[in-house]
């Protein structure tokens, strides 16, 4: 199927490593072009150089996502290297697992931070700009459709956000409000021609699934094999997810090819969790 990404410019925010990292170069092996933000600069960078040897040209901006004016600065310099940004693809942050005995009010303020608001602070820049976009171009009207997609936002949401779980009650609690909000705000922005997803991947392998393997270990004093073991076991395909796999879906739903997607929780885990 052509999706039509090449020449869209695309923010991929988390897009030094992980699943941010598998989106970036899926879309531009769409022939999209393709700006990364990453609070560090080493993976930054060695993003870059790894995206630049498969001949893509990246942009780049480092930033502290969970302050709002640098976001603001991070999405204008992204705009200033491409161009106009088409596409916003959220994939930054990630809150500590916390056993529950050792959540304090900072642990619940940091999983906010991590994971909420360096979501909600990039998609206000760009929201912002689109919406003057609209504005401009007369297509901000509340009582019919625009023709056209003005831009996309698919937020990648942990399943945490629906799925209690012991060791992850302030980053599921994060989650749970990220899924609210966009969702919330999806019905709203269609009007402009912008469109809201969300998609819920399960256990993926990435450096996180090291860290959440290493925490069920501690909290059920067990070892890091056995933990494994127990997570795979919850799975209908016995196996983790790959970062490609969760970026498929991703590009469908940015791609004008869901144009008629909006507001639209899609569960990525392989089955894990059949939510009705």
């Amino acid at each position: 199927m052509e999706l039509g990404l090449a020449g869209k410019t695309v923010l991929v925010t988390g897009g030094s490593k992980g699943i941010g990292l598998a989106v970036a170069r899926a879309f531009v092996r769409e022939g999209a072009r393709v700006g990364i933000v990453s609070r560090d600069a080493v993976n930054l960078e060695q993003a870059r150089k790894t995206l630049a040897e498969e001949g893509a040209v990246i942009a780049v901006a480092q930033a502290d996502l969970s302050q709002s004016d640098r976001a603001d600065a991070a999405v204008a310099a992204i705009t200033q290297q491409l161009g106009s940004i088409d596409i916003l693809v959220n994939s930054a942050g990630a809150a500590r697992r916390t056993p529950p005995e050792s959540l304090d009010s900072a642990a619940w303020h940091a999983a906010l931070d991590a994971k909420y608001f360096t979501y909600i602070h990039t998609q206000d820049a760009v929201l912002k700009r689109w919406v003057e976009q609209a504005r401009a171009a007369g297509t901000d009207r509340a009582g019919g459709a625009p023709t056209r997609q003005l831009g996309a936002i698919v937020n990648i949401v942990g399943t945490g956000g629906r799925v209690p779980h012991p060791s992850h009650v302030a980053g599921g609690a994060a989650n749970a409000a990220l899924l609210l909000s966009t969702l919330g705000l999806a019905s709203h922005y269609a009007r402009y021609g912008i469109r809201l997803n969300v998609v819920n991947p399960g256990y993926t392998l990435t450096e996180r699934m090291d860290q959440t393997v290493a925490q069920e270990a501690l909290r059920l004093g067990v070892s890091r094999e056995e933990a494994l073991n127990r997570l795979s076991a919850e799975l209908p395909l016995r196996r983790f997810g790959e970062p490609d796999e969760i970026a498929n879906v991703v590009l469908f739903l940015a791609s004008e090819r869901a144009s008629y997607v909006v507001g639209a929780l899609i569960s990525v885990d392989g089955g894990q969790h059949p939510i009705i």
